[in-house]
Parts: structure tokens; C-alpha cells; sequence
């Protein structure tokens, strides 16, 4: 039997994209992957990491990676589409990509949303062959499936990879997330200077404290 793991990285930061992986893997070789160290990458050092990544990799069936840029980001949650649908959008992505439409396949995916019922129909819709399917979404899958685990992987070392590039270009822009001081530090320095390259998600609630929408002056105001 097949399984397809899915999970995402990138969720909360207010800089860089979200991505999402999924890896399609035989049953048979959860044991091997959990023996070799592959759990929820939040527990697993950088340089382990990039080291299962290469291990997931070869040993995969098939796997795929997709990624929510910021601004797409910002435009699911200022049009009403909300995160979590984004989120369902991207997930049948990767079932659509990875679904050969013959094999039996078990579908699991850490579910982002805490409605997982309401979530796991939003993601049914956007699914083109669902016969061949079993699909589950669960809370904490990362944690409990080494196949999600190892989507978990691949989501967070592109997370990572895409990181580096950022910093590469424009500096210390710390993990990207409101939280931490060297973000905030760098959104403060150069939050309005870079505004328009596509790095930030204006739709935070961080980057609206400290730049809200100019409102546009009434004719009272001349």
C-alpha cells in the first residue's frame, strides 16, 4: 500500500513563503525512515535535517514541494479566501501531482485548521480523482506518521533553503517570524524601503501595527 504524507512549513512568518511537501512512500518502509531518525522536523537539528531530506528523497516513491509566495498569501486573506483554504488549494496540489489514479493511496495530512471536519471538505473540493483515495487529516500527524514527518522535512529544509536566499540578498532578516528580535528589528529598518519586493506578508498583523493603510483624504480634508 501507498501512503502520501503531507505537511507545511512557513506558516506564521511574516517574511518569505510558506511551502508544502508531500512524499509518497510504500508502507512497508515507515519502519526503515522512523529507524533512521525521520520524526517532526521541529525536533530535528538543521544539519539532520538536510541529511533525511536526501535520505527521504531517494527512498520516495515520488514527492513534491509547492510553495505560497507572500504576496498570494496575502491575497487569499484580503479576498476572503482565508489561509486554510490556501492551504487546502495547495494540499490538493500535491495529491493531484502524485495520484497516478491506480493505486490504492492512503492520504495523510497534518490539518492546519482546528475544524478538521470542516477543513478536510474544503480539501475534498479542490481534489480531481478522489476513487483511488483515502484521505485523513489529523492534528499533530507530524508527529505520529513517519510519512508526514517526512513531508515535514522537505517543507522546512525549503523553508530554510529559501531563508539563505533572503538573507543572501537583503541582510539580517533573522527566521522571518514576528516573534523574533532580528526580524523585527530588520521590518522596522526596512519594512517601507522594501515594501514592494515581495518578501513581506502585509496582511500580519505585525506589518499593519507598524505601517497601516494610508486612508485616502476627503475633500473635506482640503
Amino acid at each position: 500500500m501507498l501512503i502520501l504524507g503531507i505537511d507545511d512549513a512557513g506558516r506564521g512568518p511574516l517574511i518569505g513563503p510558506m511551502f508544502l511537501a508531500g512524499v509518497l512512500i510504500e508502507k512497508k518502509k515507515e519502519a526503515f525512515l522512523k529507524e533512521k531518525g525521520v520524526a517532526d522536523s521541529k525536533t530535528i537539528l538543521h544539519k539532520k535535517r538536510i541529511e533525511l531530506a536526501e535520505l527521504i528523497k531517494e527512498i520516495a516513491e515520488d514527492f513534491f514541494i509547492v510553495k505560497a509566495e507572500p504576496e498570494e498569501i496575502d491575497e487569499a486573506i484580503n479576498s476572503g479566501l482565508n489561509l486554510n483554504t490556501l492551504e487546502a488549494i495547495k494540499t490538493a496540489q500535491i495529491i493531484n501531482k502524485l495520484n497516478n489514479g491506480k493505486d490504492k493511496i492512503k492520504v495523510i495530512v497534518d490539518c492546519p485548521s482546528v475544524n478538521i471536519t470542516a477543513w478536510r471538505n474544503t480539501l475534498l473540493k479542490y481534489i480531481k480523482n478522489e476513487s483511488n483515495l483515502e484521505v485523513i487529516c489529523e492534528h499533530k500527524a507530524d508527529a505520529n506518521h513517519p510519512s508526514v514527518s517526512s513531508a515535514s522535512i522537505l517543507a522546512k529544509v525549503a523553508r530554510e533553503e529559501a531563508v539563505e536566499q533572503l538573507k543572501k540578498k537583503y541582510g539580517k532578516i533573522g527566521s522571518g517570524y514576528p516573534s523574533d528580535p532580528e526580524t523585527k528589528d530588520f521590518l522596522k529598518k526596512y519594512g517601507n524601503s522594501l515594501s514592494n519586493e515581495g518578501i513581506f506578508r502585509k496582511s500580519w498583523a505585525t506589518w499593519k501595527a507598524l505601517f497601516p493603510e494610508k486612508k485616502q483624504r476627503t475633500l473635506e480634508g482640503f
